[in-house]
């Protein structure tokens, strides 16, 4: 006979405890422990079936099949190259991203192109069928898939069972839900019942899997902190998400590195693919002002030039305001510090901003040079020369100090028309690339 027992779970990350606690340890919210029934099964010994395979035995590896592993290339290029060089079957992917941004244009085409390859199910619980078939009219997307438009995923999985889709799209997570999950669609038991639920289906068929998840006021996707522990990719919508461009980033891969970007442009007719990041983020070439400067920057695996921009004024208040976009506030904090010890700045008296235009986030550390080049061409109200990009970390006592693949960004440079650059290689310390730049 089962036992049956209460837990008590965070409401914010999921986290489960025997019993009731004031402030959650994994996220230290406040009240925002529930209780639930939690029902212990007795096991049945040795004819005890596993969540998935049920009960399937050890496979040497030389046995395993490897052209289940063989990866489908969407079409997209940038998209491809974002999941490490296609979609894996049997791999689970979430998307997430603001509202507005596109995720459910971007499935919906990617959906379309997957249909060639096989039969696709797009799972429509936010929208009905009729709502998914305007979308797809107005994309001029006419592909042989079929659409679900239900939110109870167990009458989903059960459908599917004499089928064998290549692909299946889930839009969103929040809005499906199990019947055997004592819990309301959207919350955190739901969230995770379902994608455990998807990822079994995934693995044991080899179907594609695609996920939308919402994101909270702060910025994260909506659920458990398991939720992206459980996927086997996390793809997130980056930048303004009422601008022209989309910035999609990969945050999680199993199959491939992270950080690898893809750049959309948002048209009437969906989603395209930006060949060349660096002319976006750079913008129109010629005379800059001051407190502007091109960072020859690596962002996944590839080189991408950035503008950095800086605006140093006098400070109205007692205490001076230093406010980063899309950059680090630590990073830019102890490089002002570097630019008053070792290069004689004045900077306490003076409010400094420091953004990155185009939306792109940088946060490696060979932005640094960037970083002071344009705070002090904006202090001294001074351009540097519309031919410049630079790159490289700069350490406590003022050093330039050498960073990766600096071949390829001094190269990427030269290629957009950038002839001089300012590298480790050609200065040593600070005081010098001020020297040199200004």
């Amino acid at each position: 006979m089962a036992k049956a027992r209460s837990v008590y779970f965070c409401s914010a990350c999921g986290f489960e405890a025997p019993r009731w606690l004031g402030r959650c340890p994994q996220c230290d919210a406040w009240n925002s422990f529930d209780e639930r029934p939690f029902t212990v099964a007795p096991a049945r010994g040795a004819r005890a079936q596993t969540g998935r395979g049920h009960g399937t035995a050890p496979v040497p590896l030389h046995q395993i099949d490897g052209e289940r592993l063989v990866r489908r290339q969407v079409g997209m290029p940038e998209f491809d190259a974002v999941l490490g060089g296609g979609i894996v079957p049997g791999s689970l992917t979430l998307v997430g991203g603001p509202p507005g941004a596109g995720k459910s244009t971007l499935l919906l085409q990617i959906a379309s192109r997957l249909a060639r390859h096989g039969e696709v199910v797009y799972v429509c619980g936010e929208e009905s069928a009729a709502q998914v078939k305007l979308r797809a009219h107005r994309l001029r997307i006419d592909a042989a898939m079929l659409v679900y438009p239900e939110t109870n995923l167990r009458a989903v999985l059960d459908g599917l069972q004499t089928r064998q889709p290549v692909a299946l799209v889930v839009d969103s997570i929040q809005t499906v839900w199990l019947p055997e999950s004592e819990a309301y669609a959207g919350s955190v038991t739901q969230i995770r019942d379902c994608t455990q639920a998807l990822m079994e289906y995934a693995k044991r068929t080899g179907c594609a899997t695609f996920i939308v998840g919402h994101v909270t006021k702060d910025g994260a996707i909506a659920g458990p902190r398991l939720l992206e522990h459980l996927v086997d990719t996390v793809l997130y919508f980056e930048g303004e998400p009422g601008g022209e461009y989309r910035i999609l980033r990969a945050y999680k891969n199993r199959f491939g590195s992270i950080d690898e970007i893809c750049v959309f442009a948002m048209h009437d007719d969906g989603l395209a693919e930006v060949a060349n990041p660096s002319e976006l983020f750079l913008g129109a070439r010629g005379p800059r002002p001051s407190g502007s400067c091109v960072v020859a920057s690596i962002v996944g695996s590839r080189p991408v030039l950035v503008e950095v921009q800086a605006l140093v004024g006098e400070a109205s208040f007692g205490t001076p305001r230093r406010l980063a976009n899309n950059l680090d506030q630590q990073r830019l904090a102890m490089i002002l510090a570097v630019l008053e010890r070792r290069a004689g700045m004045q900077l306490g008296s003076h409010d400094v901003y420091a953004s990155v235009a185009g939306g792109l986030r940088v946060s490696e550390p060979a932005a640094d040079l960037g970083i002071a080049l344009a705070v002090a061409s904006s202090f001294r109200n001074v351009a540097l020369s519309p031919d410049l990009a630079v790159f490289g970390e700069l350490g406590l006592s003022g050093e330039v100090r050498a960073v990766g693949s600096a071949d390829r960004r001094e190269a990427e440079a030269r290629k957009l028309g950038y002839t001089t650059v300012l590298s480790p290689a050609n200065v040593r310390d600070v005081a010098a690339a001020l020297d040199r730049a200004l």
